[in-house]
């Protein structure tokens, strides 16, 4: 946050290209590329500071923030270390030490809202029911991590989205040592379990991305902001940093429509269009692909696509289900739009703590109610902007990337807490490999703990 001579927080940006942050090792001649951008203006008087390391520093980092070239605050700041970089192999051994360092929550709503449906966990049970119930209705993967190592055999035709589970719970491996655990991850759009508490048999704890009001699956962050995440300033552009940098011009300078763009995953998109043709002056609403309605492109016309950032020029968003819970919905949130949000019996992890009316504008599920929300948006200019203020700071604070690893791990910790038995590698299950990088140098300097097998890793 930037503060004036005077201590005082700034609440707009100081202007473009105020700050420049360097970042270098500790310790003398030890060199390590790490790659700083520019810091993200978030146009309120914050900035997030990113870095990415191309190699660990044994002692700890240096960082340095400079405005017009002077030092400001009490730079340069310290990060003690080790700090390892993404595919250094060094789990922290002692779990309650990692939790505390990444300052995780000491309880999640959601979580403890989906495993009060199974406050036992019987994996023998499991291996019998779950293929014959769920193999062949999409994506499902048996995994199981013994000793910190993680095997998984794919059941079902789509599997390929194994991949965004399989990075995820390797990135957290090199980071925490894991609990024993064995449990089934759906890698397709729909929860799976159906059954209800009191139902005999009961329900069963499958893992999935998207919740619903009719299923009892386990929730986790869902794939979208967990490969953006990991991929930040690599692989991905549009991931939950930068977009808070890039929210477009400022609430008074914002156009005043409510905006769409996307595919025709859903009939109420459809109908977005035809409601914006009908209030040109209010809404402004296209589809960019069609698969399911390809009946209706002539009809309704396809719009050209839209940068994503380019949205945020609109005061008002239109957030509309896909198939399941539409997943762009944590980056609307935290631009700074109002987001008119569909009724939905969908949704993401976070879902739990946001409140309609508060932190976004609920919309009826038919939409008959989105332009009227429309009109009292424009007519309560400052209360339609406090709201999306409050939706925008709430979601900073549950996505931030470190809150996504402690979501996962605490998924599987609460998990292994109430199986009945042993995970097993079973019959058919492939070890998961963790990623080599032999460009970066990558020597764990943790305490030893634990009494995994040996593997020349200090944390084992």
């Amino acid at each position: 946050m930037a503060v004036n001579s005077a201590g005082i927080n700034f609440t707009k940006s100081p202007g473009k290209g105020s700050f420049r942050v360097q970042i270098s090792s500790l310790t003398p001649g030890e060199h390590i590329r790490i790659h700083v951008p520019q810091p993200l203006d978030r146009a309120d008087g914050s900035f997030l500071m990113r870095y990415r390391l191309y190699g660990s520093a044994s002692k700890g980092l240096k960082v340095e923030v400079f405005y017009k070239d002077q030092p400001v605050g009490q730079s340069p700041y310290v990060l003690q270390g080790p700090v390892y970089h993404e595919y250094c192999d060094c789990p922290e051994a002692n779990p309650p030490t990692w939790l505390g360092n990444m300052a995780c929550p000491t309880e999640e709503p959601q979580i403890l809202k989906d495993f009060s449906n199974f406050p036992s966990i019987d994996l023998q049970r499991l291996l019998k029911e779950v293929p014959r119930r769920f193999a062949q209705r999409g994506g499902l993967i048996h995994y199981t991590v013994l000793n910190n190592q993680v095997y998984r055999r794919a059941l079902g035709k789509y599997t390929d989205f194994k991949m965004f589970s399989d990075e995820m719970l390797l990135s957290l491996a090199r980071k925490v040592r894991l609990p024993d655990v064995e449990f089934y991850i759906n890698v397709g759009d729909w929860p799976m379990e159906t059954r209800k508490v009191n139902d005999t048999p009961g329900p069963l704890p499958i893992i999935s991305w998207c919740g619903s009001a009719d299923t009892r699956d386990i929730i986790l962050p869902t794939y979208d902001i967990t490969h953006s995440t990991l991929e930040t300033m690599r692989g991905v552009s549009n991931d939950l940093l930068s977009v808070q940098g890039n929210t477009g011009p400022l609430w008074v300078n914002k156009t005043e429509q409510a905006f769409f763009r996307g595919r025709d995953s859903r009939e109420e998109r459809l109908r977005l269009v035809t409601l914006s043709r009908e209030n040109p002056d209010l809404l402004d609403a296209g589809i960019t692909g069609y698969f399911f309605f390809r009946e209706k492109e002539k009809e309704l016309g396809k719009a050209p696509l839209t940068g994503f950032f380019n949205f945020f020029k609109y005061k008002y968003q239109v957030n509309v289900d896909g198939t399941v819970a539409a997943y762009r919905f944590p980056y609307l949130m935290l631009g700074d739009s109002l987001v008119l949000k569909q009724a939905s019996p969908y949704y993401e992890h976070f879902y739990i703590h946001l409140q309609p009316g508060k932190h976004y504008v609920p919309v009826q599920r038919s939409l008959v109610d989105l332009i009227d929300k429309i009109k009292w948006a424009k007519k309560n200019d400052a209360e339609a902007q406090a709201i999306a203020r409050e939706g925008q700071i709430l979601a900073r604070q549950l996505l931030q990337p470190s809150r996504l690893y402690c979501y996962y791990y605490t998924v599987l910790q609460m998990y292994a807490g109430r199986q009945t038995s042993q995970p097993t590698v079973h019959q058919g299950m492939d070890l998961v490999p963790q990623p080599s990088d032999n460009t970066a140098h990558c020597k764990c300097e943790r305490e030893t703990q634990g009494d995994g097998p040996a593997s020349g890793k200090d944390e084992l």
